[in-house]
């Protein structure tokens, strides 16, 4: 397989590369109060937005550019070699809502995701429900046009800079604990959202307790049909990676060199172990690079079906046939 650019890729590398170079915020890593650090994040997402660097391959009627998910891949892998303040996530939220949402709710959630002007946590994890989701007990009782939902999350990150949350809660107590959960999409402002930032042993509140009490939401903000809440959780998850992680390679790769010049400042590359052990630290990095950029090339659109069958994402039993627009289809994986 031919990892190259092609040259459409290399130019837009090359465009990319300079603009970076002047966009980047100055002393962005030094800076260590986190509500300064979220602001910075919020206006970098404005800035890449506003150059028309997030969600490219997004499709147009949404805010997008409906390129191939290469392009995403490549700027992921430029802000990683060139130190850039973490890159916006908006893929799986916004493909939770592509994937189930109403056109209304598409119109309504997806451009203000995309430009950065609402920010979005998750509402899946509970206290006694992090690696069994499924046994989550936040209840959403039907009343009228309204749910009313009661019930505490855990660990969810960015949930106090967060406008809106992807919430999980059980509407069905009597189904079999997979059948019984539903997806909403609300407002962390709404009356009886209680959010409590959790200091970690670092001494920095990277994540949040969110306590809903008697919180009210719309029946026009449940996402997708009720009981469907756990297929919406697979869905979100599984695009929580792909060309995003290529950026964290390349992060890797200039911590890498650091430590490189670190062994040579003291000696060590005089080592033939050092030597080996560096080596292969950094074959195992370019072996996860092209795993990962086998993804995004596999979608393209101009990818033949013997490539997109390689497509190693959780699509379901037939990826060639769900993937070859990935990630903007309208099929969902499967449960």
């Amino acid at each position: 397989m031919d990892y190259r650019d092609t040259p459409e890729e290399a130019e837009f590398r090359a465009s990319l590369r300079a603009w970076l170079a002047e966009n980047i915020p100055a002393g962005w890593d030094k800076i260590e109060d986190r509500d300064e650090a979220a602001r910075m994040q919020r206006a970098w997402h404005r800035t890449l937005y506003e150059a028309g660097y997030i969600g490219m391959s997004w499709p147009k009627e949404y805010g997008g550019r409906s390129l191939s998910p290469m392009y995403e891949a490549i700027l992921n892998e430029e802000a990683g070699n060139l130190n850039a303040p973490r890159l916006p996530s908006v893929g799986y939220i916004g493909r939770a809502v592509f994937t189930y949402g109403s056109e209304e709710q598409k119109k309504r959630f997806l451009p203000p995701l995309l430009s950065g002007e609402a920010q979005w946590c998750q509402g899946f994890s509970e206290p006694e429900a992090g690696s069994d989701l499924a046994s989550l007990r936040t209840l959403a009782r039907l009343d009228g046009d309204h749910y009313v939902v009661n019930g505490q999350k855990m660990w969810t990150s960015g949930g106090q800079y967060a406008d809106w949350c992807l919430l999980l809660a059980r509407t069905d107590p009597d189904v079999p604990k997979h059948k019984g959960i539903s997806a909403f999409l609300v407002s962390m402002r709404e009356p009886g959202v209680t959010v409590r930032p959790i200091v970690l042993a670092s001494g920095e509140a990277e994540t949040c307790e969110v306590f809903w009490d008697d919180v009210r939401i719309p029946v026009a903000q449940r996402l997708g049909a009720p009981g469907e809440g756990w297929r919406i959780a697979m869905t979100t998850v599984a695009y929580e990676r792909g060309p995003a992680d290529i950026g964290f390679i390349a992060s890797y790769r200039h911590t890498l060199r650091r430590v490189e010049r670190l062994a040579a400042e003291r000696g060590l590359l005089e080592r033939p172990e050092t030597r080996k052990k560096l080596a292969a630290a950094y074959v195992r990095g370019e072996v996860l690079r092209l795993n990962c950029m086998e993804q995004p090339r596999c979608a393209s659109p101009g990818a033949s079906p013997a490539r997109r069958a390689r497509w190693p994402s959780c699509c379901g039993p037939t990826p060639s046939s769900r993937c070859s627009t990935w990630p903007w289809t309208s099929s969902a994986p499967t449960a």
